[in-house]
């Protein structure tokens, strides 16, 4: 269970990171999101749309008993927030 709360727990500091790019001016970069985004008029609701489905599929991992692949998601998605906090603090720190 804790797998599947840490995938939660990153998917929503994923969105967060996500709309602060996007607020920044930057274009998302994952091509999937872009395509809902082109969907959904809200940033948020495509965004929320896309980590449901994410979720969706890590609660079939979790039942289905693919702990190793939730624990491997679980160190991509982490990679991804902390290199999307890196960027946006080399990006902040550029504008002092």
């Amino acid at each position: 269970m804790k797998l599947l709360a840490q995938f939660v727990y990153l998917q929503a500091l994923d969105t967060l990171t996500t709309l602060a790019f996007l607020s920044r001016g930057v274009e998302e970069a994952n091509p999937v999101v872009r395509l809902v985004m082109s969907w959904v008029p809200s940033r948020l609701g495509s965004l929320l749309c896309v980590k449901l489905l994410a979720v969706i599929l890590a609660v079939y991992c979790w039942r289905e008993g693919r702990q190793r692949l939730l624990g491997r998601m679980n160190v991509f998605f982490a990679a991804l927030v902390a290199w999307n906090l890196a960027a946006l603090v080399i990006a902040l720190r550029a504008l002092v």
